[in-house]
């Protein structure tokens, strides 16, 4: 990444896009988790006493979602910080492009096996190609920024 060449060269749109879709898949789980709860507990199949304080009392299919959904607001964070910074400091290329692109694509196949088979075998790889994206993305942004300071 080149001083100041990132934001100039490409749309703030195109920088955004990647933490839109990030977003709206962080919606979607959370509502459709609510779905899954709001049903349960109208249906008398789960009680409210039963979960009130946070307990685990939910159908496995339920924790599923809701576990994808409270994943979004884990590592994802970063990336949303990242990449407002990014903007700020012009330093977001097509580089950084890319690898958010990598990184969202990670956190949605993240999410689908999540709520799908939830295999830990596939799951976990899966999340750790996001974390050495982002990481990577994360050195890249330090570097420039302490390269650039007088």
């Amino acid at each position: 990444m080149q001083p100041n060449a990132g934001v100039n060269t490409m749309s703030i749109k195109m920088i955004l896009l990647p933490v839109f879709v990030e977003v709206v898949l962080t919606f979607i789980l959370f509502w459709w988790m609510a779905y899954y709860r709001v049903t349960l507990i109208r249906s008398r199949a789960v009680h409210p006493r039963d979960i009130a304080l946070r307990q685990p009392n939910w159908p496995p299919h339920v924790l599923q979602v809701a576990n994808a959904a409270h994943n979004q607001l884990e590592l994802p964070v970063l990336f949303y910080v990242l990449t407002i910074l990014a903007i700020i400091t012009r330093k977001a290329d097509v580089l950084f492009l890319t690898l958010a692109w990598i990184f969202v694509m990670s956190r949605l196949a993240h999410a689908y096996v999540h709520v799908t088979s939830n295999r830990i075998s596939i799951r976990g790889p899966v999340f750790g190609i996001g974390l050495l994206v982002l990481s990577i993305m994360w050195l890249i942004f330090i570097v420039e920024v302490l390269a650039a300071l007088p």
